[in-house]
């Protein structure tokens, strides 16, 4: 829940009770309950408008695909496994380990790389 852990949770309970006292923090924590229920209500609203003046086409929209990050998770690297073969490029298996050179021999080098 918005990453709050428990320490945290416990430090702003008891500074809400040191702030509005034990006497009005009940009343308090049902006036932020009932503004969280209305918020709640008008997104879901705000959903249902949003998905009705689309129409049909768009009936399995999620406004979360809406943030670009995601929408370009979703439809530009979604499946972009399934693009390339499970198989190795080569057939050794070791291309991820670094390869040793024998006592004495020269590193190879190639004139036109530099």
């Amino acid at each position: 829940m918005f990453g709050i852990g428990p320490l945290e949770l416990g430090v702003i309970a008891i500074v809400a009770i040191l702030v509005f006292g034990p006497d009005r923090l009940p009343e308090f924590a049902r006036t932020a309950g009932r503004l969280l229920r209305q918020v709640r209500q008008m997104v879901n609203n705000a959903q249902n408008d949003l998905r009705e003046e689309l129409g049909p086409e768009f009936a399995d929209l999620d406004v979360r695909d809406l943030n670009p990050r995601s929408f370009v998770r979703k439809h530009l690297l979604d499946g972009i496994d399934d693009d390339f073969d499970d198989k190795p490029v080569s057939n050794s298996d070791d291309l991820n380990t670094p390869q040793r050179l024998p006592a004495g021999a020269r590193a190879p080098f190639d004139p036109e790389a530099t």
